[in-house]
């Protein structure tokens, strides 16, 4: 048996950036990609089942003929045929340009995948790239030609789709949490935050970056919707960028949460122009930020991913992993170490639905382009340390679809 160790935490900084990771536990190398694939096909031709209603991720909340409810699919979704073998770190479908649904995956396996997610809710495994480290972000360009990788190897690779080939399009001094594409008017460039306190933006025909901003601390989260992009740092630092003309720093905001910030999503106003954002922390809460309220009671904080109370009185407060806002309805998902995602319509300051809560943590979710399609990643995400790992636990990626489910709550 092939045994991974990985040796990018003896600084106890964990995939998602929180601190709580002491080591790590080598990694026994499972089954290969093939052997997924044939036991999904075997799987479906057993089954003699439909996955989903007429149309599944067309338009309609309904799944129809699952397996029995348990905790591994406890929702009865979709599950992602050959998923990453080990921690599932990012997740990104490709944008509107492409007229098929694909969806990306970056592991602490090192590797990023990419399925092709056919309308009947069968997902077909494409292709893959490898790292020389664990994976922390991933994203497309906006014409979907091209898909960018970030690595506890202090790089960034181009994956182009078309040759099937990579490229190195930046470099760090430590590894690289975020990459993000910008697409402007005059420009096109990538978007590199990370943990050696920088913010670099590059264009890819070239070595050098055409800027680098000093962060006050380690680059922990970030997002990127024109002309807005938003980091979020060690120590509670909240950055927001304009990125018109020229990218540069617009202002700083004390953060309103009181733990380490985990992700950040902006969030678009009616108008369809980019307002403010979603901060989650590890301590159970998210907070509603505009950028210049109109009203300071525009800002806000809700709890979530918390245990119901126990008989002693303790509350279990779990991470929020990620947050997503709905590309239709603006409204938002968020996914936590609980197990569970939740989705919520934040200008009614009300929850939609919340899941059956997973085997494992949820690390990601995202939307496809028309918002029809909910994915999201279930893996250990470290938060209770290495105690709680098990080898012997697969990791998942699993398909909801959502049109109807996040469709804002209507007045009475």
């Amino acid at each position: 048996m092939v045994h991974q160790v990985h040796g990018y935490l003896n600084n106890k900084q964990s995939a998602f950036g929180s601190l709580d990771v002491v080591r790590w536990t080598p990694k026994p190398q499972i089954q290969t990609d093939d052997f997924f694939l044939l036991l999904f096909c075997v799987y479906f031709e057993n089954c003699n089942m439909t996955m989903f209603s007429q149309s599944p991720l067309g338009g309609t909340s309904s799944f129809v003929g699952a397996a029995a409810t348990n905790t591994v699919n406890p929702m009865r979704d979709f599950e992602v045929t050959s998923p990453p073998d080990d921690s599932i770190s990012s997740l990104a479908f490709s944008p509107p340009a492409l007229q098929q649904n694909f969806l990306i995956a970056g592991s602490w396996d090192n590797n990023v995948r990419c399925w092709e997610v056919e309308q009947s809710g069968k997902t077909i495994p494409k292709s893959m790239q490898s790292m020389q480290g664990p994976v922390l972000d991933v994203c497309w360009s906006d014409d979907g030609t091209k898909v960018f990788m970030a690595s506890c190897d202090k790089q960034v690779k181009c994956w182009d789709l078309a040759s099937n080939q990579t490229v190195q399009v930046a470099q760090h001094d430590a590894p690289v949490k975020t990459c993000h594409w910008v697409k402007a008017p005059s420009y096109t460039c990538l978007m590199t935050g990370s943990w050696d306190k920088t913010l670099k933006f590059w264009d890819t025909r070239s070595q050098n970056p055409m800027m680098t901003i000093q962060l006050p601390e380690r680059c922990y989260c970030a997002d990127v919707d024109y002309p807005m992009a938003v980091v979020g740092t060690a120590g509670r630092g909240l950055i927001v960028y304009q990125l018109e003309g020229q990218p540069q720093e617009y202002k700083r905001i004390e953060s309103p949460l009181k733990y380490q910030h985990r992700c950040v999503s902006i969030f678009r106003d009616k108008k369809n122009s980019p307002v403010g954002f979603a901060l989650g922390s590890v301590e159970g809460r998210v907070a509603i930020q505009y950028v210049a309220p109109q009203n300071p009671k525009d800002n806000f904080t809700f709890k979530c991913h918390r245990s119901n109370g126990t008989p002693g009185g303790f509350q279990d407060i779990f991470a929020v992993n990620d947050i997503v806002f709905h590309p239709v309805h603006g409204t938002l998902a968020t996914v936590g170490s609980d197990g569970k995602f939740s989705f919520w319509d934040k200008d009614a300051r009300t929850k939609l639905k919340t899941s059956e809560a997973m085997e494992s943590p949820i690390t990601n979710c995202c939307f496809n382009a028309n918002g029809q399609i909910f994915a999201y990643s279930v893996s250990y995400d470290w938060s209770k340390g290495h105690e709680f790992y098990s080898p012997m636990k697969k990791n998942y990626i699993f398909l909801r679809p959502c049109f109807e489910d996040l469709k804002p709550r209507t007045k009475p």
